[in-house]
Formats: structure tokens, C-alpha cells, sequence
């Protein structure tokens, strides 16, 4: 598959909309590297390119930017325009531990420097000095250690803390924030130098409302200083191995929680049993935890839930029927009814509320099969729907037709085949589509042509040939299109050039393409990323790549392309091309 190739079937994927931000510090992917990129350059040079004229505040931030050296001071300015200028700064990387002293006491209320070079215990004194007016402060992968949180004792009415990455802090250094009762969001990813014991610093934060613990495997046993900040509404302790059943307690007070995240943790059915109180729970992440489909005893009372990730948790079919069931009879009472009568009242039938409300389900990477879908009937406010890695087959889509919010199915990496796509096509309300699997062929997007609304469609590994592209004329909103089987030629692109909402290309792996390829695409012209990787494509292909002046990222590896020959392409007339490869 070559290098081109980066879909791997163990990749996890991020679900907690949680962001590390654009650094290259911490990311590992290209598609973030070129972001970085283009994030960081200055607001007049972008305009510059687009022919936009400045505004005049515009001009002189661009001005004191340049000349940063001369000034000594901004604290006689306006506070909007001091920390306009400090954020100029800070995107253009002209920020340093010299010129941040011309901001001592310019009552700034948002300090953004996550990721930041050079950020230090030297740059709290300043920072400090904000005082009161200090609203947010963001430090993250930081070199400050616990002393240099001190200073922040001044800043008594921060709202939002994030420390990420700052391996340098420790349980001292929880302490020293410990005063910071206007804190309403602190952060702490990544940290292994916090303990349970310091968490106890914790407690006395009582209007926080975000607390992330993400990968901290020391905390065990201490959310039990949190079980009095009743504000708390959304909590991290994803990642975090040492969580056990024991630990889910503590949490079963914080009525106000909307957000729990607990993947890749110990907890287990009787953990999730602390959660029934929870009433106004709306996302649940239990990805990885070594829970059973008998955690659905508890889930089912949660009726504010709708989004619920149970993906890696080795669910089988026996218990899934917990999903939609209105009523449930404990296996001990499934006999004859006068049997059932001779029980205790107490063991007889028990009123369960269905997940109705659900929006999102993750039962990714278990093993179930098309007797688990049977109960997903009664979702009828589900929008997204993710089977990927099952052994969820053809059969098992026809208990999705009636679904009809539905917005987005994963199905990659399933047993599902040609005929089931069928099941499928009265679902118009979907955008979102993945069938990378490689028993889909021609024959089965011929039952998709009637998804007139699908902005995303991927095919990465389907067995898709120039006949099956003949079925994609029609779905004229597509915005995302990956067709990497190894069956397209340039005549099969025929049916693509055509399709001017596409923003992602993903054609690599076809080894038959040519430079044709690239003229005939030329009129994409809204395209931001092309891979044409592992095909027949030229250096000399590259001059039809010029029209396409949104490209941000293009991949050509293992073609006769140079990365020389990108950069000349991208000098001559793509200026906005900032990740390639090869490179």
C-alpha cells in the first residue's frame, strides 16, 4: 500500500472534542502541521495575498510588531489594544521574555501561550501582573514548575487554567492554585507528577465547572476531593489505568455532570452503578473500559444521555437488547408467567427508560453482530452511528432503515457486502458515509444514488472501478470523496471532475492513474487536499495542479514527483500549499 497509505485499523480515534491546539509540540499529524502553519502567519500578510486592503489598527499592530524592540511599555494604552498587540505577537512568534515586559500591568484578561516557546518561570512575574483583570491563562506544555505558580495568587478572578503537558507541576503545585475559587476551567493533561493525595488542593475550588485529569496515573482514590464541587459539569479521567470501580463513587453526587469521560480505565458494570443519579449526563465516553452489555441496566435510567461511546469493550450480542427495551425481566423470571407470580414482588418486572434520546452511539471494535442491531430500532433520534471493526453484516441494516435522522455510519471493516447498501437508500437525511471495506464494489454504490445529501464518502479500501464511479454524478454535495482500491484509471475520474463541492481527494493507491488525472481535476478548484499517491503520476502532470488555488495539502509519494518539483509548483502559483509530500 505504500507509505501513502496512513488509515491503520487500530487507530483510535478522538472523540471527546477535546483539542491540544495547532503546535507542533504535541502533533503528530500532517493535516495539523500545515494548520500550525497557516495559523501562525500574521493577519496582513494572509490579506495581503488575498488583495484585501488593512484596516488602520490592522497596519499598526503589523508596525509594533515589526519594531517590538522599541518600546518599553503599553500599559498607558487601551486594554483591547495592548492585548491586540500581545496576540499579534504571540501568532507571529515575536514574543520574548524581553519584549513581554512592555506588558507588566496592562490589565490583559486572556493570555494564550499554550505550546509557546521559551515560556518559563521568568514570565510569571509579568503575567502576574495582570492582577485581577486575568480572566484566562493558558500554559500549557510549558516549562513552569510549581514555584512559578505562586505568582498567580494575585490573579484572583481566573476563570480558565490550562496546565497540560506541564510535566514540571506537581502536587505543590496544585496548592498554590488552591485559592483560585473563581476558577471555573482547569486543566491538567498529561501528568504524572499529581497524586491523590494532592487533589486534596482541589476541593476548595467550588465553582469550577471543567475539570480535565486526562492520562494522570496517580489520581487513584482522589476524586474523592471533588465529590463537594457540585458545579462540576464536565469531567476527563480518560486514560487514566489506575480508575477503578472505587473511584466512580465519589462521583455519584455531582448531579450537575453533562460530560464523563472514562476510557481506557478499570471500571466495570458495578463502577457505571454509581452513575444512576446522573440525571443530566449527556456524553458518556466508556471506550476501552472492561464493561459488559449488563452496564445497560444503569445506562437506560440516563435520560438526558446522547452520546454514548462503548467502542473497545469487547460487547458481544447477549444483553444489547438492554438498549431499547422499554420493559426488562431479569433472566431468573423468564418462565411461565404463574412461575414468575410465585416470586417476590421485589424481582418482578422493572420499568427501564429506553435511550430514545440518543444522538450518537459507538459500539465500534466489539463483537457484535446483526442480532445486536435488532435493538437499535427504537434510537429514532440517532444521527450518528458507528460499527467500524463488527461483525455487523448485510442482514443487519435493515433494522437501521427506519432511522431516519441519521446523519453519519461507520461501517468499515465489517462483513458488510453489496446487497445490504440497499437497506441504506432511504436514509437521505445522511452526510456521512464510510464503507471502507473491501467487499464493496461497483454493484453497491448503484444503491446510493439516491443520497443526493452526502458530503462525505469514503471508499478507502472498496473494490470501486471506472464502471462503479458512473453511480457518483449524482451526489453533487459531496465535500469529501476517498476511492483507494486499486480499480480506477483516468477514465473512472471522468465521473469525478465533475463534482465542484470536493474539498479532500483521496485517490491514492490507484496505480493506473496518470497525469491525465491531474488535467482532468484541474476545475476542482475548491480542493484543500489531493493524494494521488502510489500511481503513475509525472512531474511533468503538475502544471494542471495550478488552477487549484485553495490546495493546501497535496501528496503525491511514491510517484516520479520530487519534493523540488512541489516547490516550484508551489512558488509559481499555489501559494497556500504549506504541507506536501514527499517532502
Amino acid at each position: 500500500m505504500g507509505a501513502a497509505c496512513s488509515r491503520k485499523r487500530d487507530q483510535l480515534d478522538n472523540v471527546d472534542g477535546f483539542d491540544r491546539g495547532v503546535s507542533g509540540r504535541y502533533c503528530k499529524s500532517g493535516s495539523s502541521k500545515w494548520l500550525a502553519t497557516t495559523l501562525s502567519r500574521p493577519i496582513l500578510e494572509i490579506q495581503r495575498e488575498k488583495k484585501k486592503c488593512p484596516s488602520l489598527l490592522e497596519l499598526c499592530t503589523h508596525k509594533i510588531r515589526e519594531d517590538i524592540d522599541n518600546y518599553v511599555s503599553f500599559s498607558t494604552l487601551p486594554r483591547d489594544l495592548s492585548q491586540q498587540i500581545f496576540n499579534e505577537l504571540v501568532k507571529s512568534q515575536r514574543l520574548t521574555d524581553v519584549s513581554l515586559e512592555a506588558f507588566r500591568d496592562c490589565a490583559l484578561q486572556d493570555l494564550y501561550l499554550g505550546d509557546y516557546p521559551g515560556v518559563n518561570e521568568n514570565w510569571m512575574d509579568v503575567i502576574s501582573s495582570q492582577g485581577s483583570s486575568l480572566l484566562s491563562l493558558d500554559l500549557s506544555g510549558s516549562d513552569v514548575s510549581d514555584p512559578g505558580l505562586i505568582y498567580l495568587k494575585d490573579c484572583v478572578n481566573l476563570q480558565d487554567l490550562n496546565l497540560n503537558y506541564c510535566d514540571q507541576i506537581s502536587d505543590r503545585g496544585l496548592k498554590h492554585i488552591s485559592g483560585l475559587s473563581n476558577l471555573r476551567s482547569l486543566t491538567f493533561r498529561r501528568n504524572s507528577a499529581i497524586t491523590a493525595q494532592g487533589m486534596a488542593a482541589l476541593s476548595g475550588l467550588v465553582n469550577l465547572m471543567k475539570l480535565d485529569l486526562e492520562k494522570c496515573p496517580g489520581i487513584h482514590g482522589g476524586l474523592i476531593h471533588i465529590k463537594g464541587l457540585t458545579k462540576l459539569e464536565s469531567l476527563s479521567i480518560k486514560w487514566c489505568n489506575c480508575i477503578t470501580d472505587a473511584d466512580m463513587k465519589p462521583l455519584s453526587g455531582l448531579t450537575n455532570l453533562k460530560s464523563l469521560q472514562i476510557s481506557c480505565s478499570k471500571v466495570t458494570d458495578f463502577g457505571i452503578t454509581y452513575l444512576k443519579g446522573l440525571q443530566n449526563l449527556s456524553v458518556l465516553n466508556l471506550e476501552g473500559c472492561p464493561v459488559t452489555a449488563s452496564c445497560f441496566d444503569t445506562l437506560s435510567v440516563l435520560v438526558s444521555l446522547l452520546y454514548l461511546n462503548l467502542s473497545r469493550c469487547n460487547l458481544s450480542d447477549d444483553g444489547c437488547e438492554k438498549l431499547s427495551s422499554k420493559f426488562h425481566i431479569y433472566p431468573f423470571l423468564v418462565c411461565r408467567v404463574k412461575k414468575v407470580l410465585r416470586w417476590p414482588l421485589t424481582y418482578g418486572y422493572f420499568l427501564l427508560t429506553e435511550l430514545g434520546n440518543l444522538k450518537v452511539l459507538n459500539l465500534g471494535f466489539n463483537d457484535i453482530s446483526d442480532a445486536c442491531l435488532i435493538h437499535l430500532k427504537g434510537l429514532q433520534n440517532l444521527k450518528c452511528l458507528e460499527l467500524s471493526d463488527t461483525e455487523v453484516g448485510s442482514n443487519g441494516l435493515r433494522y437501521l432503515s427506519g432511522l431516519c435522522k441519521l446523519e453519519s455510519i461507520n461501517l468499515s471493516f465489517t462483513v458488510v457486502s453489496d446487497g445490504g447498501l440497499r437497506e441504506l437508500s432511504g436514509l437521505t437525511s445522511l452526510k456521512s458515509l464510510n464503507l471502507d471495506a473491501r467487499q464493496i464494489t461497483d454493484a453497491g454504490l448503484a444503491a446510493l444514488t439516491s443520497l443526493t445529501g452526502l458530503t462525505h464518502l469514503d471508499l478507502f479500501g472498496a473494490r470501486i472501478t471506472d464502471s462503479g464511479t458512473s453511480h457518483l454524478r449524482n451526489l453533487k454535495n459531496l465535500r469529501s470523496l476517498e476511492i483507494c482500491g486499486g480499480g480506477l484509471t483516468d477514465a473512472g475520474v471522468k465521473n469525478i471532475k465533475d463534482l465542484s463541492s470536493l474539498s479532500l481527494l483521496n485517490l491514492s493507491q490507484n496505480c493506473n492513474l496518470t497525469d491525465k488525472t491531474l488535467e482532468m481535476i484541474s476545475g476542482l478548484t475548491g480542493l484543500i487536499s489531493l493524494n494521488v499517491s502510489n500511481s503513475r503520476v509525472t512531474s511533468a502532470g503538475l502544471r494542471h495542479l495550478k488552477p487549484l488555488k485553495n490546495l493546501r495539502s497535496l501528496t503525491l509519494e511514491a510517484c516520479k514527483v520530487t519534493a523540488n518539483d512541489i516547490r516550484r509548483l508551489q512558488s509559481a502559483g499555489l501559494p497556500n500549499l504549506v504541507n506536501f509530500r514527499p517532502e
